[in-house]
């Protein structure tokens, strides 16, 4: 810079000086004015125009130096105007200096305003945050009602208690920043507070919420848990009961015993369940307890519910229990029956096929076969007393079967005694075939050995002396056997009487047997008697000497036996001798007889004096010798038992010792198995030694008692030798008995100890398994299994403890085998050692295996949240509608419910929304990705096994995080560009919608009836004022359409063209419609207007032509001017209405004339009105004409009665026999007789004009003659048939006498036959008018013309015809028969209005019901019927195409028949009976067949066909046609009364 400054210099420091100052009073002006806004909004607008405001001041601060370098070389170079200079630049930078304070000042303010706004604005955030946390944590309550909800909600909630700890954060920071907010603005302080309270009033209510949801949350997986079981339980309870309430009954007893043991099974299950049953009615009881929700009152309610069917099911049970007992004792009687009868039929088939046998072997062969059977019949017999007991038993029971069982027992009880009384009545048999066969075979026996003993008796050998006394002996032996076998006959003459007495038809052959059997015993014994004395005679002292030798002889061997000194040297010699001793024994009884003989002998010598003396010694000494020897024989005898006892002791002895010796190797073997099963084997072996043992106790005692017995010296040392070895066997016993129990200890030990190897073994598989878990869940049952593993491991601890016991305690009392049990205890130790290290090791395994899945849990849980946000970040579609838009700026959360509030507050909404949305997801996403690195880094760090798969999640994770925050980018940017298009989309589719709306209003029914008409049109007006509002948002939407389509192409473009041109066409569519229903209803309402009219005018003929039709029917001529001047009242009433006809039918041809959517109906109605008219008028024109004829009839009625008056009266002038007496008389008499002929005179013309023809007659005339061409024109010419009586002829049923009629004979009197008066029947005649009587005579084609309406034809008859039936009045017009017309009071209700409309009126009304012509009319009552005053207004309804029937569906009332008519109405009759009610349907249904049948209305009747021989009393015109209602006719019998009190007869009958 020069040291030189010019002017210019200068004068460019003053100008920048003013225009520094100007700027700073310029700003300070605006900061001076500056008031700091309470809005955030405003607040940023404030700090956008401070930022404007630093690059300012930083320029003007450079100029401003620049000022002071300038004034510096000024005042360097000392200018004239230093003091100047130096003034500017001193208040320049004191202004700048006052501005950079006041602007430092205003900045500092406003910083601290928006940090205090932004602190609010936080606040408000945060208190959002919590609020949507508080509804995503009440959103919850109505979810969870099954487990699995309520475990995804705790996973839920997880996440949200994660989402809770960056709002703590925050709150923290709040806290924080409140604290210095206001510390340094105390004045704010308060409300900072109060801001900072609510925002931790807000996080303790979250937090309480939080706590409270989930302590609800573990409450309702508790419920859960109890409702799912309490579910399962249910239905096992239900498949429980319907098990056992199974009906099933067993067919067989395998079937029954199956059943009670699959019965037995399901009480198992039941006592199982109870523990369950009793936890859930105390975890109900618990649960439901002071709760009165209903959702507890019902929980209450199952319980109930619960109990009753556990209840219940311990019922069922108990009742199937019995059901399956019953049937199983059933069951196994029927078995038992089964056998029983197996058996019963066996026993019927041996004792039907057992036949009586012809030996006594075979006898007692078939009696011992039977006795057998009889001992098997009595065991089968145990048994089926026990069947019948066991039956009995069950019936007393109530068994369910008890019939069929009481008739099974009481068959086979009754089968069973049959077989007993059968094998009793069988051995009975046998054993008398057995007593038959004895006898017999006895007898055969006796005869044979009495045949042999004959022969021995026979024989003469006996004359030698050598061995005479050998003979003498055997012959006394022989006698002795003969006297010895003599009770053998005795026995079996005694059998043969009692078979006789027993058996009488056995008696002959017994009595042959017995005396064959006596006559050969008796020469038997005679043959030996005679022997026996042949041989004593023969040498009796010889004899006697040597028997004598010979016996001491046998004495003398004897006694040297008996002194024998052997008795034996063991125990079989001495059993061999004592049998020897026995046998002598035997002998010496047979030698005493023979010593006896001796002495018989000695005494026969003695006698005979033959050396006496000698013989006595010698029989003397034999008999004290033979006495001698019986001490002896007694002695040895008594030795020789006392030596079988010593030697059968030491028998015994010895046989003790052997058994003692073969048991000791048992009791002293050193065998004590080598497993548990040997061991105890073997102390079973010992067990029973011992029984042994104990069992030969007491025959060592027996042996000790006998050595007592024997003495010492006899019992010998033998049984000490005894006693020794069962002292040595017993204590050898004991010793093994020790050695097998320690084998016995040892042996369990090594059992135990193997069971606790293998469990182990067992374990170290589970422990050594590699299966790894595939998610969280099942990696924590996983853990839960093995800490489940673990404390049974630990509990088996003490399974240790006591082995390591129980050998410790063999190896102290030095167990044989101590060193293999220290051994097999130490391997025990070491194994389980081993298994609680592969514990520790499985268990560190997997908790890292669950770390991981936590870890895969939390970045699934993590990734998925991610892609939930990325799903929301990278959509596409930018909202479908105008609230979509707004609720995907913050990702498908809220939505907002005031729509108002969108146009105005959008902007901010949006920006707010997805902000929040936004720090939500930094926020949370952020934290929830740093705490899953934190996990994954810990995992990498402790070198888990998977850490490269742990490396690629973490990577794929911070990948995907970074991808959420790129696309939130991008959706921000996207979103405010759809909103305004959105906008205008929404509006169109409102606009659409709101249009359419209005379309689908238009209601599419033009209304039923002209008020309905009215309505709808005043209606549619209404609604074309509504849609006009609509016009201003149609072109809304059309301007913004016109907007956006020159800012978007394309797609967007023909979306908004679419649009556009949808509103349109819907908007024009909604006016076209609109105009459419308004001519529509135009229309409409014109046509019920002339429906209204139509039917009025309808109704209006229907009253007249019932006017016409119930007027009364002259009997006078007075009455029938009368009746004339009414019915020409009708007309003048016809012709007034005129003009209504007119304006109508104008109407009906106007709507025509514009072609309306109703023409065919409206072209109907109208020519049904026109139709109508015209025969109302045509009606009233032949009513008036039928009148007319009347009044003629009764003009000439009543001057036939005047002519008959008179006639009455001159006619005893005329025939008068008087002829006067005097000529007074005579004169009087001639001057009544010109009177009467000039009064005769008089009546001549009123008789000509009687003769003349009367207009009706004169009709008939002409009829008749054009029937009678057109008849003779139809048939060819038949002759003449003979005269008779022509049909039609109204006459009564008697027969009248034929009479011509050539139309010139007078009136005359009627005869004397009944006459119908006045046209009306009399009483002996049917009431239903006339032709009612004739009837049956007419031919039936006639009967049904008359029935179809035509008139019955009358038959001609004379006027002067005596016999004829003449009527004063014109005959009745045709009628119907009488099975289409009644009348009568009857009970109403109208049930139907048309086709599927219901009666607005249903209640039952009394009217009088008149069928008439096939219509049916209804009246108050009998007399509003006969004036033609129908009921409320009603029109009589048409019967054709009707149906009519009993009303069977109809159970309120009785005799109810229904009536449904053609249009749809229907109604119910309810009359007084059955009888009346039939008749009511006989007649309808006639008249409905009737109506049915014709085709449109009905023609008019006929009138009469005149015939010859019509009087003039019978051309009274017909009655006028009937109306709808039919004629009116006589009600009841006081009315014919009163109408024939009116009756009169123009001419009198002949008396």
């Amino acid at each position: 810079m020069s040291s030189t400054l010019s002017p210019t210099d200068f004068d460019s420091l003053e100008i920048q000086g003013q225009y520094s100052g100007l700027w700073v009073e310029e700003k300070e002006q605006w900061l001076n004015g500056l008031t700091l806004p309470e809005r955030l909004e405003d607040l940023e607008v404030v700090q956008q125009r401070f930022e404007t405001l630093e690059p300012e001041m930083n320029a003007l601060a450079a100029r401003i130096t620049a000022v002071n370098d300038i004034a510096e070389q000024l005042l360097k170079a000392n200018p004239p105007s230093k003091d100047s200079i130096v003034n500017t630049q001193k208040q320049l930078n004191h202004r700048w200096q006052q501005f950079r304070s006041l602007a430092d000042g205003k900045k500092a303010a406003l910083t601290s305003a928006l940090s205090i706004q932004n602190y609010h604005l936080e606040c408000t955030e945060t208190q959002a945050w919590m609020r949507e946390k508080t509804k995503v944590i009440e959103s919850t309550q109505g979810l969870g009602n099954d487990l699995a909800g309520v475990l995804a909600l705790q996973r839920k909630l997880a996440g949200t208690e994660r989402d809770l700890e960056a709002i703590s954060a925050r709150v923290g920071e709040l806290n924080r920043e409140a604290n210095a907010l206001a510390a340094g603005h105390p004045a704010q302080a308060p409300a900072i507070k109060a801001r900072l309270g609510e925002v931790q009033a807000g996080w303790e209510d979250l937090r309480a919420t939080m706590r409270r949801r989930e302590e609800s949350l573990g409450e309702a997986r508790r419920l859960q848990d109890f409702l799912r079981s309490l579910d399962d339980f249910q239905a096992w309870l239900g498949r429980t009961q319907t098990a056992v309430a199974s009906e099933e009954g067993p067919a067989t007893l395998p079937e029954a015993e199956a059943l009670l043991a699959q019965h037995a099974g399901l009480r198992g299950e039941v006592e199982r369940a109870q523990g369950e049953y009793s936890r859930l009615r105390a975890l109900g009881e618990e649960v439901t307890r002071d709760q009165a929700d209903p959702q507890c009152l019902f929980l209450r309610q199952r319980l109930e519910a619960l109990g009753t069917g556990w209840e219940e099911l311990g019922r069922m049970w108990e009742s199937r229990q019995g059901r399956l007992a019953q049937a199983h004792g059933f069951q196994g009687f029927l078995r038992d029956a089964r056998q029983a009868e197996g058996v019963l039929s066996s026993q019927e088939y041996v004792l039907s096929h057992t036949e009586m046998p012809g030996t006594l072997q075979a006898a007692d062969a078939t009696i011992k076969k039977l006795e057998d059977f009889m001992s098997t019949m009595d065991a089968n017999g145990e048994r089926i007393r026990g069947l019948l007991e066991a039956g009995r038993q069950l019936v007393s029971e109530g068994n369910i079967h008890a019939e069929k069982i009481r008739e099974k027992a009481d068959s086979i009880e009754k089968r069973h005694g049959k077989n007993q009384e059968a094998v009793q009545q069988l051995l009975g048999r046998l054993r008398e075939n057995r007593e038959q066969q004895h006898f017999l075979q006895d007898c055969h026996e006796l005869k044979l050995w009495i045949d042999e003993k004959m022969l021995t008796a026979q024989d003469v050998s006996y004359d030698e002396a050598r061995n005479l006394h050998t003979k003498w002996q055997k012959h006394q032996a022989f006698m002795a056997e003969l006297a010895a076998n003599k009770d053998w006959l005795d026995k079996v003459d005694k059998e043969g009487r009692e078979l006789s007495l027993e058996k009488p038809e056995l008696k002959a052959l017994v009595s042959e047997k017995l005396e064959d059997l006596h006559k050969r015993w008796d020469e038997l014994e005679t043959t030996t008697q005679a022997k026996a004395r042949s041989l004593f005679d023969a040498n009796r002292a010889e004899l006697f000497a040597q028997s004598c030798s010979a016996l001491e002889s046998w004495l003398l061997s004897l006694q040297a036996q008996l002194h024998s000194d052997d008795y034996g040297k063991d125990l079989t010699s001495v059993n061999i001798l004592l049998k020897k001793q026995q046998m002598l024994e035997r002998e010496m009884a047979v030698r005493e007889k023979e010593v006896e003989a001796i002495q018989a002998q000695a005494k026969a010598l003695a006698q005979e004096d033959q050396g006496a003396g000698e013989v006595e010694r010698t029989s003397r000494a034999v008999e004290e010798k033979f006495r001698a020897l019986c001490q002896p024989m007694e002695e040895r005898c008594r030795r020789l038992q006392a030596s079988r006892e010593q030697h059968q002791f030491h028998r015994d002895v010895e046989d003790e010792i052997l058994w003692v010796t073969e048991r000791l190797p048992m009791a002293s073997s050193r065998e004590h198995g080598k497993d548990l099963p040997s061991v105890q084997l073997l102390m079973k072996k010992n067990q029973t030694l011992q029984k042994e043992i104990q069992g030969h106790e007491p025959r060592i005692a027996d042996l000790r008692e006998r050595q007592r017995a024997l003495g010492a010296a006899a019992a010998g040392p033998e049984l000490a030798e005894l006693q020794e070895m069962w002292k040595r066997l017993s204590h050898e016993l004991e010793l093994r008995g020790k050695r097998l129990e320690e084998a016995l200890r040892a042996q369990q030990f090594y059992r135990d100890a193997a069971e606790a190897e293998a469990w182990m073994g067992e374990q170290e598989l589970h422990m050594m398994g590699q299966e790894k878990a595939k998610d969280e869940l099942s990696a924590q049952a996983e853990v839960k299994k093995h800490q489940v593993l673990e404390q049974a491991l630990a509990d088996y601890a003490q399974t240790i403890h006591q082995l390591a016991a129980s050998s410790q305690d063999m190896i102290d009392h030095d167990h044989p085998e101590n060193t293999r049990i220290s051994i097999r205890q130490a391997q025990v130790d070491k194994l389980y050692a081993s298994l609680k290290e592969l514990a520790g090791e499985r268990r560190e395994r997997l908790q890292e295996h669950l770390r991981l899945c936590q870890l895969r849990r939390e970045l699934d849980d993590l990734e998925q949240w991610i892609q939930e946000r990325e799903v929301v970040a990278a959509s596409h579609e930018l909202g479908q509608d105008y609230e979509h838009v707004t609720k995907g700026g913050r990702g498908a959360a809220h939505s907002l419910k005031q729509k108002g509030n969108y146009q105005s507050l959008f902007s901010k909404m949006l920006r707010d929304k997805f902000r929040e949305f936004s720090r939500d997801t930094s926020t949370i996403g952020q934290e929830r990705v740093d705490s899953a690195n934190a996990l994954a880094n810990g995992l990498i760090a402790g070198g888990h096994a998977a850490r490269a798969t742990v490396a690629e999640w973490k990577d794929s994770l911070n990948e995907a995080w970074a991808d959420l925050l790129e696309l939130l980018d991008t959706r921000a940017q996207v979103l405010a560009a759809a909103h305004e298009l959105q906008r205008f989309l929404h509006g169109a589719r409102q606009a659409l919608a709101r249009v359419q709306h209005k379309q689908q209003q238009l209601p599419d029914g033009p209304g039923r009836d002209l008020n309905a008409a009215e309505a709808l049109q005043r209606r549619h007006c209404a609604f074309e004022h509504d849609i006009q509002a609509l016009s201003a948002q149609v072109q809304q939407v059309q301007d913004d359409g016109h907007r956006l389509q020159k800012a978007y192409a394309g797609d967007k473009a023909e979306e908004i063209g679419r649009h556009m041109q949808a509103v349109a066409e819907a908007w024009a569519q909604l006016q076209g419609s609109s105009a459419a229903r308004r001519q529509l209803l135009l229309d409409t309402t014109d046509k019920f207007r002339f429906f209204m009219a139509v039917r009025e005018l309808m109704l209006w003929m229907d009253g007249v032509n019932l006017q016409m039709d119930a007027q009364e029917r002259p009997r006078d001529v007075s009455s029938a001017d009368l009746v004339i001047k009414n019915h020409q009242g009708i007309k003048a009433e016809i012709e007034a209405r005129a003009d209504r006809f007119s304006s109508c039918i104008d109407m009906g041809q106007g709507l025509l004339a514009r072609s309306h959517y109703a023409a065919e109906e409206i072209s109907e109605k109208l020519s049904q009105l026109q139709t109508r008219r015209q025969e109302t008028a045509d009606k009233w024109q032949e009513k008036m004409d039928w009148l007319q004829l009347v009044l003629e009839v009764l003009v000439f009625g009543r001057d036939a009665g005047m002519a008959e008056a008179w006639l009455c009266s001159q006619e005893p002038l005329v025939r008068s026999a008087e002829l006067g007496c005097t000529v007074d008389e005579v004169e009087s008499l001639i001057k009544r007789h010109e009177a009467f002929q000039k009064s005769a005179v008089a009546w001549e013309e009123r008789f000509s004009a009687l003769e003349k023809l009367t207009a009706l007659e004169e009709q008939e005339k002409e009829r008749k003659r054009k029937r009678e061409e057109e008849e003779r024109r139809k048939q060819p010419p038949t002759p003449e048939p003979t005269a008779s009586l022509p049909e039609g002829v109204l006459v009564d049923s008697q027969t009248a006498p034929d009479a011509s009629w050539d139309g010139t004979h007078p009136r005359l009197p009627a005869s004397t036959q009944p006459a119908s008066i006045n046209g009306v029947c009399t009483d002996a005649e049917s009431p239903q008018g006339p032709g009612a009587g004739d009837e049956a005579s007419r031919p039936q084609g006639e009967r049904q013309a008359w029935t179809q309406g035509s008139a019955p034809p009358v038959m001609p008859q004379s006027r002067s015809s005596e016999s004829a039936r003449v009527a004063t009045l014109p005959t009745r017009g045709p009628e119907l028969s009488a099975q289409e017309q009644m009348e009568g009071m009857l009970c109403r209700k109208q049930e139907m209005e048309a086709f599927g409309k219901k009666a607005a009126n249903r209640s039952w009304q009394n009217v009088y019901c008149v069928l008439r012509r096939g219509s049916l009319g209804f009246y108050k009552d009998a007399k509003a019927a006969s004036t033609g005053v129908p009921y409320h207004g009603e029109v009589p309804v048409s019967l054709a195409r009707a149906q009519g029937s009993v009303a069977f569906d109809y159970r309120k009332r009785k005799h109810v028949f229904k009536l449904g008519l053609q249009d749809g109405k229907e109604y119910l009759f309810q009359a007084k009976d059955e009888a009346e009610m039939s008749s009511w349907l006989r007649v309808v249904n006639a008249a409905i067949a009737a109506a049915s049948s014709a085709s449109g209305e009905p023609e008019e009747p006929a009138v009469p066909i005149a015939t010859r021989g019509m009087t003039r009393a019978m051309t009274m015109p017909p009655v006028s046609p009937v109306g709808a209602e039919g004629p009116v006719v006589l009600r009841s019998k006081d009315g014919r009364e009163r109408e024939r009190e009116k009756r009169f007869s123009f001419f009198k009958k002949n008396k």
